[in-house]
């Protein structure tokens, strides 16, 4: 292995070559990216079920969500939407990377790809098919249609990768666990190239119920483009959003070898627990500032290095006060001058995609010099006093990106992105 490839410990470089992603923005990563630039907002009031007695009405859906460029009819039968949009993602960052799976390489070809929640739709269906026909009526692939897994599984079985292959099932952290495991199991050399990132499909009437129950949601309901605010003093809850991310990634080696274009490199991960709340973060964002400590330690940077940080920003009281506190706490002074913006200001939260696609931005901020904005920002909170870029893209020369994911549980998983040293 030549001096170029070593990093901490003789252990090989991790890049990004493709990117794909699912999201009420649009289909592609491009298309969300553009979207993301001009600050549109891919939130609307829910159609695909009545939402009368609902407290919020409004979701970031996937309008005509169309399978078929994908996958085969068949295939699409025996899965729920969440892997339909697992599949999807990887299938655009597959052929955007220009990697050719064949029987030479396949057995280094891993899949990490996790979901939060899983087929949700399908249970709710199934259920009530139990409950309405009876036990003989329910689909024999009902329980391939629900468990968290299938979105990796189908992913595997559709791109004939052999390699490792995983679930990573933490909340709304699941995007960035999955990517950082992803990022290690190359590093080990187990792997050379593993699809990494999250889906989820939860725009469901249960879910919308239980998060309306736990007040979790805005309920702008009249403004539906204006209800997700990161960090505005008056934001009112989170906007629930559904799609999925996927990230190709393989070892500085392997794309070198092939002239494959090089996004970024993968460059650190943090995680930690804040063992307090079930659903409320730590105080001060304790558990936060230590992901973010890991994944700067684990990058050999410092906190000055990093140019770009896309927060978890979900539009909540508590999370964006906490978050807040945790940038500074890590960042010092130098966390009034970094950019920072809450993507889920357009796209929703994913949930367990939030993290992947959140990466997937990452990547084209870094490719294009640009850092996209926190829409609907309008009026500073005095706890949340930092750059938020607010409402407007701002032109960045983003060396080093990091983005933070935290998920109910106490989950907190940090990625650092950065550009490919020449």
């Amino acid at each position: 292995m030549s001096d170029s490839m070593k990093t901490h410990g003789d252990e090989r470089r991790v890049v990004i070559t493709g990117v794909g992603s699912v999201t009420s923005l649009g289909i592609g990563a491009e298309v969300l990216w553009k979207a993301c630039l001009t600050g549109c907002s891919g939130v609307s009031l829910v159609s695909s079920f009545d939402t009368t007695g609902y407290t919020t009405k409004i979701a970031a859906e996937i309008k005509d969500w169309d399978p078929s460029p994908f996958m085969d009819k068949k295939d699409v039968k025996r899965m729920d939407r969440f892997v339909q949009f697992s599949v999807g993602a990887a299938r655009m960052a597959l052929e955007d990377s220009g990697l050719k799976i064949t029987e030479e390489n396949r057995d280094r070809v891993g899949v990490y790809i996790g979901s939060g929640i899983g087929g949700l739709g399908t249970l709710e269906e199934q259920h009530t098919i139990l409950v309405e026909k009876g036990p003989t009526r329910v689909s024999p692939i009902t329980i391939p249609g629900i468990i968290c897994n299938m979105g990796a599984g189908m992913v595997s079985m559709l791109m004939d990768a052999r390699g490792p292959i995983s679930c990573t099932v933490t909340a709304c952290a699941t995007g960035n666990n999955s990517i950082g495991d992803a990022y290690h199991v190359i590093k080990r050399g187990d792997a050379d190239a593993m699809f990494a990132g999250g889906t989820e499909a939860c725009v469901t009437p249960l879910a919308m119920a239980g998060f309306c129950q736990a007040r979790s949601f805005s309920t702008r309901n009249d403004d539906p483009a204006g209800a997700s605010r990161p960090f505005d003093l008056n934001r009112d809850g989170f906007v629930l959003g559904e799609g999925a991310g996927v990230l190709m990634l393989e070892s500085l080696e392997s794309a070198q070898a092939r002239g494959a274009k090089i996004y970024a490199e993968v460059a650190g991960y943090g995680l930690s627990a804040d063992a307090f709340h079930i659903t409320a973060p730590a105080p001060h964002g304790e558990g936060a500032s230590r992901s973010m400590a890991m994944a700067l330690k684990n990058a050999g940077l410092k906190p000055e290095d990093v140019d770009y940080i896309n927060a978890h920003g979900t539009s909540t009281g508590l999370n964006d006060k906490c978050e807040t506190a945790a940038i500074k706490t890590i960042f010092g002074e130098s966390a009034y001058t970094v950019a920072i913006s809450s993507t889920k200001s357009m796209t929703g939260h994913l949930v367990g995609a939030a993290g992947a696609v959140e990466a997937v931005i990452c990547a084209l901020a870094i490719r294009d010099g640009i850092a996209p904005p926190t829409i609907n920002y309008e009026t500073q909170d005095p706890e949340c006093d930092l750059d938020y870029t607010p409402n407007v893209a701002k032109k960045l020369d983003i060396k080093v990106a990091m983005s933070n994911s935290f998920g109910f549980g106490g989950h907190n998983a940090t990625v650092i992105i950065k550009k490919l040293a020449s």
